[in-house]
């Protein structure tokens, strides 16, 4: 998890806070769709759709797997910055950005 103190809250350690919430490839908002995608929009207004069904449905899913779960799938949420699910489930909101903003769809294999 982040840390969202201000720095008067964490004026000892000024190196520990959370990245500014304003960097263009953080997550600003998240929507779970049917057939294991999810619709995102960046801090920079960057929207595409994350498409994990060959991912979740791998038989090397590892961790995502837990995702083929329809009703949890469906928690997905922005957390600093990241698409995350219960059991610190997340994805890497770099990588994902990269390929929206090149394409309109990352695809996760």
């Amino acid at each position: 998890m982040c840390s969202l103190a201000t720095p008067a809250e964490n004026s000892a350690t000024p190196l520990m806070q959370a990245p500014s919430p304003a960097t263009p490839w953080r997550v600003a908002s998240v929507r779970a769709l049917p057939a294991y995608r999810l619709h995102v929009i960046f801090q920079d207004g960057t929207e595409g759709t994350v498409d994990l069904a060959a991912r979740i449905t791998s038989p090397h899913a590892g961790i995502f797997a837990r995702l083929a779960t329809p009703a949890l799938f469906a928690q997905a949420f922005v957390d600093c910055g990241a698409v995350t699910w219960p059991g610190e489930i997340d994805l890497a909101p770099d990588a994902m950005h990269r390929a929206v903003q090149e394409t309109g769809i990352w695809i996760l294999r």
